[in-house]
């Protein structure tokens, strides 16, 4: 069983794993431009042995620059949060995840060239979003609703609204993302406060002692006051003046 030893610990990988799989397919795209290149037939062919090769290749060719900056966003994004939240099942996450939403899309897409990385950001939004609902963690769903939040929007391109684009890969990468939300296990490290542990007594706490079991304030005095003297209310002052004698002459 996989588990986070560290989780939600930043490292230099959190920032670099991404950067070079964008790096890698704006290259791709740039020398199709610079040297005139055309690898849209390496993508994913449905139901054809050559059509197999796209599962890998796919993912780093797009046919527009609009399409490769679509993609590089959310990409970036997503894959960031992964391996940041899921730092021991990133591997696992990133390799089924791109053969599995490649091979559904094999099985299930019109004949045609399927090209893109928006099925494996459709992997990686599937597997945050059921993954912080399935594991309840507070940090897993904040994170969940955030991505629900920003990009709720693609779940429109689940179905076949727009004719250029693959929605067969998407609903791919959607269900890819479920599975390995359910069937992938996730080891986290809960942090326990003191009054949830066992050996917590409520009378021994400074706090809780104030307030009963069913959660009324009591009001209660210090275990030691501190005792003062008390001073009497009156006070008895004797003064005492001496004066100058006048001296006074007779006429």
């Amino acid at each position: 069983m996989n588990s986070n030893k560290q989780p939600f610990v930043f490292t230099p990988a959190v920032i670099l794993l991404p950067f070079l799989f964008i790096f890698s397919i704006w290259l791709v795209y740039w020398s199709e431009v610079r040297f005139g290149f055309r690898f849209n037939d390496y993508g994913v062919y449905p139901r054809t042995l050559k059509g197999l090769r796209g599962v890998v290749l796919s993912p780093f060719i797009h046919g527009s620059m609009r399409h490769l900056w679509n993609n590089t966003v959310p990409l970036f994004l997503l894959s960031t949060a992964v391996i940041y939240f899921y730092r021991s099942q990133r591997w696992t996450i990133f390799i089924v995840g791109l053969f599995g939403s490649g091979i559904i899309t094999w099985l299930i897409g019109r004949e045609a060239n399927h090209i893109g990385a928006s099925g494996f950001i459709y992997v990686l939004m599937s597997f945050i979003f059921f993954k912080g609902v399935i594991t309840r963690y507070y940090r897993f769903i904040a994170l969940s609703l955030i991505v629900m939040f920003i990009y709720g929007g693609m779940l429109w391109y689940l179905f076949p609204i727009e004719p250029h684009i693959s929605w067969e890969g998407h609903l791919g990468g959607f269900i890819t993302g479920f599975l390995l939300a359910v069937f992938l296990p996730v080891v986290y490290s809960k942090e326990v406060y003191e009054w949830e542990k066992e050996e917590f007594v409520p009378e021994d706490d400074p706090f809780m002692r104030h307030f009963d079991e069913n959660g009324n304030f009591i009001e209660t005095l210090p275990d030691e006051v501190e005792e003062k003297p008390i001073l009497p209310t009156r006070f008895k002052v004797n003064y005492i003046y001496v004066g100058n004698p006048k001296t006074s002459e007779e006429e």
